[in-house]
């Protein structure tokens, strides 16, 4: 808080601009009186529908995501918001979930994960893979699993990729496979003309996914903190940059799920930032961030 010019009792400024609280923090320049409760109270909700453990370095980042539900939804405040979710049970939660995940991807991030991959088909060829993306987000990362899997096993290649994630608009957007020419960083002009197709007309600066390859994924939205309704075994598992998100009791949960739909053997790969060396009963590091299912 800055300090006020004389004779203004301490305060410069609008009343609506600079409002106190004893709760925490004023809301100084902001459109919403924010305090130290409102933030705990979103920690709180936000830990129990989705794992994500926020420290408080974060009130920034939550005043910016969360005021824009109060203004969709209407709301004056961020109790009164919080206030109305809590006592109700429908798609707004999952908004609330989506403004508060974070979503940074890329084609062929950590491309080092990629070439581990390749190995590993190029070795079985005939294997019929199955393999999930665990927090596919806009999609990049799966497609650049797909382009792997094509590249490496060749036309008559047999793949089934699952993607997931938590937020419902992004997952929307990685099914879609629609991205704008130029956030093709990543990719090479050889994989351009290869897997997608080039819009024209109303649709000039866009790219798509080619059909052929989109072929081979699914999407679905998943909460890894919840009992995973996946039915299947994977022989492949990339579980990148989410565990960071988690504190130490809902990583050991969350990879204790992950084990239980991997086959003995199987590849998991996590992200550079992720160590898992209180987990040596479930996986066993075989690589940089690559570990292998026990």
């Amino acid at each position: 808080m800055r300090p006020g010019k004389a004779g203004s009792a301490g305060f410069s400024g609008s009343a609506s601009a600079l409002v106190a609280t004893e709760e925490g923090p004023v809301a100084e320049g902001r459109e919403f009186v924010w305090s130290d409760a409102d933030f705990a109270r979103i920690k709180a909700l936000i830990y129990k529908k989705a794992g994500i453990s926020l420290h408080d370095g974060k009130h920034a980042m939550v005043y910016s995501r969360v005021s824009r539900r109060l203004r969709e939804t209407g709301h004056a405040s961020f109790k009164d918001y919080i206030d109305w979710l809590e006592r109700h049970d429908g798609a707004e939660w999952q908004e609330f979930i989506n403004a508060l995940t974070t979503n940074l991807t890329a084609f062929f991030r950590e491309s080092h994960h990629f070439d581990a991959l390749a190995q590993l088909l190029r070795a079985r060829p005939t294997h019929a893979w199955r393999i999930w993306c665990a927090a596919a987000s806009t999609g990049e990362e799966p497609y650049s699993i797909a382009m792997t899997c094509a590249e490496s096993l060749g036309a008559n290649g047999q793949y089934d990729i699952v993607n997931s994630d938590i937020d419902t608009k992004v997952l929307a957007t990685a099914q879609r496979g629609v991205y704008k020419t130029d956030g093709n960083k990543g990719l090479s002009a050889e994989r351009l003309q290869r897997f997608f197709l080039r819009g024209k007309g109303a649709n000039a600066g866009y790219m798509r996914v080619k059909p052929e390859l989109q072929k081979h994924l699914s999407f679905q939205p998943v909460n890894l903190i919840h009992e995973l309704p996946l039915r299947e075994t994977f022989d492949v598992v990339f579980c990148r940059n989410v565990m960071i998100y988690f504190d130490a009791p809902t990583q050991r949960a969350v990879l204790e799920r992950i084990h239980r739909v991997m086959r003995p053997g199987g590849t998991l790969f996590v992200g550079h930032a992720e160590n898992f060396s209180d987990a040596r009963h479930l996986f066993a590091l075989r690589g940089k961030t690559v570990y292998e299912r026990l």
